[in-house]
């Protein structure tokens, strides 16, 4: 979306936008998924859980932490990656208010 497009949205609709954009390639859901269902942060096992390379996941890594959906913590030589709790709240947060102020008495 051109800049001048982006200008005519709210701030927070293109951030919706771009969060959404981000979440849609497979790969990235299903880092997600595993990521959110491990106890501690995730270091090195993801190459192995997801079956791609290291570049690949390092990649779709970096655009997740782009929209603060992870966290990542140098831990010696590795990142480690977690949830980010807080942006998950408010993006569930806001994805309820959207779907709670839909208007049921169309078609």
């Amino acid at each position: 979306m051109g800049t001048t497009k982006a200008q005519m949205f709210t701030e927070r609709q293109n951030e919706l936008a771009k969060f959404f954009k981000v979440l849609g390639h497979p790969a990235r859901i299903a880092i997600l998924q595993y990521i959110s269902t491990q106890n501690s942060c995730i270091c090195s096992t993801l190459v192995e859980e997801i079956g791609l390379a290291q570049a690949t996941i390092s990649q779709h890594l970096k655009e997740l932490k782009s929209v603060d959906l992870i966290k990542g913590e140098i831990e010696g030589k590795s990142v480690c990656y977690c949830i980010n709790v807080e942006r998950w709240q408010s993006i569930q947060s806001e994805l309820n208010t959207f779907f709670n102020n839909t208007a049921s008495n169309c078609c």
